[in-house]
């Protein structure tokens, strides 16, 4: 649990801080980076201790496999099911193509093509992903103090 708050604390730090003095798409990209590997860290915790508790038979070695065992470990919690679709599209982050926009300025954006999709990362956009993953650790805390 707390390298997960380290990374948090890391993420907390490039949103709050450095975007706000350097407002360029390297800290946004490098924001999802952090975010990924505390999500990444915070899955295979997660899937430790449901093994040790017996709620799944075997930790899955690869990223697929543990997200689809994680999946199945909270069907019934949406909110926590987006933060894993979330990590879906930050673990591919470094393939997928994306555009800089008004780096520099205020209102600096990163958009992502993702899916078919156009995602436009921009301070609003990573406040609420701040907001969804401040609850996604809080559910991780909770799972892992049962």
């Amino acid at each position: 649990m707390e390298e997960i708050i380290q990374e948090k604390i890391s993420a907390d730090h490039l949103l709050y801080v450095s975007l706000k003095y350097t407002k360029t798409c390297d800290v946004i990209m490098n924001l999802i980076l952090r975010w990924r590997k505390m999500i990444e860290t915070s899955i295979e915790t997660i899937l430790e201790y449901a093994k040790k508790k017996k709620k799944i038979s075997s930790v899955p070695t690869n990223p697929v496999g543990q997200i689809n065992a994680i999946r199945e470990l909270f069907k019934k919690d949406k909110e926590f099911l987006e933060v894993i679709d979330l990590y879906e599209m930050f673990r591919k982050i470094k393939e997928l193509r994306t555009e800089r926009i008004g780096e520099f300025r205020k209102n600096v954006e990163l958009r992502i093509f993702y899916q078919g999709k156009e995602i436009n990362v921009n301070l609003e956009k990573l406040k609420e992903y701040a907001d969804l993953l401040e609850k996604f650790i809080s559910k991780v805390k909770q799972f892992l103090s049962t």
